[in-house]
């Protein structure tokens, strides 16, 4: 693949649909539990209105993010009670540094672990893998995400409480295209849904 320039050329190679395969470890109980999610991705310009209505939600200046995301995402994991859903959408926003395009802040409408408006900080590796931060009163949660292909992407994320590790998650992620989400709501095989807290 080429060299991805920075994290808001990430998201628009991230734009689509993407059916997603997730095994979370519960490290405490030395457990896994699997799961899938459907997540739609739509790369946002830097004057959409939803990139400035969460720049003002955070009190940062709308002419210094250079564009975002909007995602959404619908699914179950196999340990869910009965009335238990993992639906929902959120923004990002990027907000570089004016030195390096490669790093800056990471403005969410909802968090990996909290629903309530969090920022965070983003950057792209050597690998040009994108690496968010996002540190919370009672946690820390790191995320890597990286194209193995335009096809195919892979998703790490660890969550650290109170000084341990506390879950280990991994991802694998295909891009579906029309055809074949088509042809699999005509064969009745839509059953790999969703768990994406951050809309990932």
């Amino acid at each position: 693949m080429d060299k991805i320039k920075d994290a808001m050329e990430f998201f628009q190679r991230s734009a689509g649909k993407w059916r997603s395969q997730r095994t979370t470890h519960h490290l405490p109980f030395r457990r896994a539990e699997t799961g899938g999610s459907d997540i739609q991705v739509e790369a946002l310009e830097a004057n959409d209105p939803k990139i400035i209505e969460i720049c003002k939600m955070h009190d940062v200046e709308p002419n210094l993010a250079i564009g975002g995301a909007f995602v959404s995402w619908d699914g179950s994991m196999a340990w869910d009670k009965e009335d238990e859903n993992h639906e929902g959408t959120t923004v990002f926003a990027l907000v570089p540094e004016t030195d390096n395009p490669r790093k800056g802040k990471l403005l969410r409408e909802r968090g990996y672990a909290e629903i309530v408006p969090v920022a965070g900080l983003y950057e792209m590796d050597e690998e040009d893998a994108l690496v968010l931060i996002t540190e919370y009163e009672t946690m820390s949660i790191v995320e890597r995400f990286w194209f193995v292909n335009p096809n195919l992407r892979l998703r790490t994320s660890t969550v650290q409480r109170f000084g341990g590790f506390n879950t280990a998650t991994f991802c694998a992620e295909c891009r579906v295209d029309q055809e074949t989400s088509e042809s699999e709501e005509q064969e009745g095989d839509i059953s790999v849904t969703a768990y994406a807290i951050s809309g990932w």
